[in-house]
C-alpha cells in the first residue's frame, strides 16, 4: 500500500519517532536496573525486547492507518475510529470527542462516562498520561485549532498517542470538509427545486386569474347588480388581485433565480418609475400620505425597469402596511458619489437588530408584526435581489425616535455596463 499527502507524512513521521522511542526506552530501562550492571546476553535480550516493541507500534500504526484510509466518508467517523484504535493497540478502552459535531464515541468500557473528561480536555488543550491508572489524554488539532480530544485507558507509550492523536485530526478534518460541502450542495440543489415549482406553479395561476379578473370586470360593467351581489364582486375582485400580485412576486423570484437570467437595461428616468410605483400604492392605501424627494430632478440610472419598479413597489408597500395611523411615508431619491440611493421611510413598529439581519431572507418576517399583518416573507427577499442583480446592496434603521427607513444603493454604472 502507498500512502500519500497528509496521511503518508504523519505514517512516516511516526516511525521515526517509534525508532527513536525504541532506543530511548532502551537507555532508559538499562540506566534503572539497580546494584549491578547486565551482562552481554541481558543486554541483548533487552535490545530485542525494545527493538520488538517498537516494531509492533509501528506495525500497529500503519494498521491503523490503512483502517483509515478505508474509512466509510458517509457515516461519522468517530465510532469507527474509536473500534480501529482499540484492536490496533489492544487498548482497554478509547473515547474521541469531535467538537465540530458535539458528540464522543466510546470503545471498550469505561467505568463511569468519559463525555465532562472529553470536553475539557478539548476545552482547556490539557493533554496528560497519568501511569497508576492507566489513562492517557491527547487534544485533537489542526495546525493549533483543537477540534477534539482523545482519552486513553490501557498500556501505550506516551509519545505514540500524538500520533494517533493527529491521524484522527486529520480524518475528522476530512469529513467535516466532504460534509460541509455536501450541505452546500444540497442547500444548492434544495433551492433550484425550489424556484422550478415557484416558477411552475405561479405560471400555473396566472391564466386563471386572469379570466376570473375579466369576468368580475364585464359582470360589474354589465350592472343591474343587487347590492350583496355587488359586494360579494368587490371581494372575488379585490381577492383575485392579491392572488395576482403574489404570483407577480413568484414570477419575478424565479426569474432572479435561473440560470439564464439576463437584464433588459435602459437608462431611465427615475422620478417618473416612483410616481407610477406611489400611483399604484394609492389604489390600496387611497388615504395615505406620501411625500417625495428626488435629487436632482432629472435623474436617470441604467438598470431593469421590472426589477427597480418591484423594488421601489415592495418598498412602499412595506412602509406602508406597517406604518402608524396617518404617519406618512417618505420616498427619497438622491444621487451619492457613483450611486443612485433610495431610501423610503415610516414611523410604525420598531425591527429589532436582530431581525434588521435576516428581514432580507426569502420568507423571515419580523415576530411582533406578522401575526397581526398578512404577508408572505417574499416582498423583500426580491428588493435585496433586485438590487444585487445591479450591483447594488439593501439594507435598513430602525428605532423608535427616528422610525424605520429601508435604503437601496445602486451604482450608477456597473462594471458590466464599462464596455457597452
Amino acid at each position: 500500500m502507498t500512502l500519500t499527502g497528509d496521511a503518508g507524512s504523519l505514517v512516516r513521521q511516526s516511525v521515526e519517532r517509534l525508532s527513536r522511542l525504541g532506543s530511548r526506552g532502551l537507555a532508559i530501562s538499562l540506566a534503572a536496573m539497580p546494584g549491578r550492571r547486565l551482562g552481554k546476553a541481558a543486554q541483548r535480550a533487552a535490545l530485542r525486547d525494545s527493538l520488538q516493541a517498537a516494531a509492533d507500534h509501528t506495525a500497529a500504526l500503519c494498521a491503523l492507518t490503512h483502517h483509515i484510509t478505508h474509512v466509510d466518508m458517509h457515516r461519522e467517523p468517530g465510532e469507527q475510529l474509536a473500534g480501529f484504535i482499540r484492536d490496533a493497540f489492544a487498548m482497554d478502552a478509547v473515547a474521541i470527542f469531535d467538537m465540530d459535531l458535539n458528540k464522543t464515541y466510546n470503545a471498550g468500557q469505561w467505568f463511569a462516562d468519559p463525555e465532562n473528561d472529553l470536553r475539557n480536555i478539548c476545552m482547556f488543550e490539557r493533554s496528560s498520561a497519568d501511569p497508576e491508572t492507566g489513562l492517557v489524554s491527547e487534544v485533537l488539532r489542526i495546525g493549533s485549532l483543537p477540534i477534539g480530544s482523545l482519552l486513553l485507558r490501557g498500556e501505550i507509550e506516551v509519545p505514540l498517542v500524538s500520533s494517533i492523536a493527529n491521524l484522527i485530526a486529520t480524518t475528522f478534518d476530512r469529513y467535516h470538509s466532504r460534509a460541509n460541502l455536501s450541505r452546500v450542495e444540497s442547500a444548492r440543489e434544495t433551492e433550484r427545486l425550489r424556484s422550478t415549482v415557484l416558477d411552475s406553479l405561479a405560471h400555473t395561476y396566472k391564466t386563471p386569474l386572469t379570466a376570473i379578473r375579466a369576468a368580475v370586470t364585464g359582470i360589474i360593467e354589465i350592472g343591474s347588480l343587487g347590492k350583496a351581489q355587488a359586494e360579494l364582486l368587490a371581494i372575488i375582485e379585490e381577492q383575485s388581485t392579491l392572488l395576482n400580485e403574489l404570483t407577480m412576486r413568484l414570477l419575478t423570484t424565479a426569474r432572479l433565480e435561473s440560470h439564464d437570467f439576463s437584464m433588459h437595461k435602459a437608462a431611465l428616468a427615475l422620478a417618473p418609475l416612483v410616481e407610477d410605483a406611489i400611483s399604484a400604492l394609492h389604489a390600496q392605501y387611497p388615504g395615505l400620505e406620501v411625500r417625495v424627494s428626488i435629487t436632482p430632478e432629472n435623474v436617470t440610472l441604467l438598470c431593469d425597469r421590472t426589477l427597480i419598479s418591484a423594488l421601489l413597489t415592495q418598498y412602499l408597500d412595506n412602509a406602508a402596511k406597517y406604518s402608524d395611523f396617518s404617519s406618512p411615508v417618505t420616498v427619497t431619491v438622491q444621487r451619492k458619489g457613483d450611486a443612485i440611493l433610495f431610501s423610503v421611510h415610516n414611523f410604525g413598529p420598531v425591527i429589532p437588530p436582530l431581525e434588521c439581519e435576516r428581514i432580507f431572507e426569502r420568507y423571515v418576517r419580523g415576530v411582533a408584526t406578522a401575526a397581526r399583518t398578512p404577508g408572505t416573507g417574499i416582498g423583500l427577499s426580491i428588493a435585496r435581489a433586485a438590487a444585487q442583480a445591479h450591483g447594488g446592496d439593501v439594507w435598513l434603521t430602525s428605532n423608535a425616535a427616528e422610525g424605520t427607513t429601508f435604503y437601496a444603493s445602486l451604482p450608477m454604472r456597473s462594471n458590466d455596463d464599462a464596455g457597452e
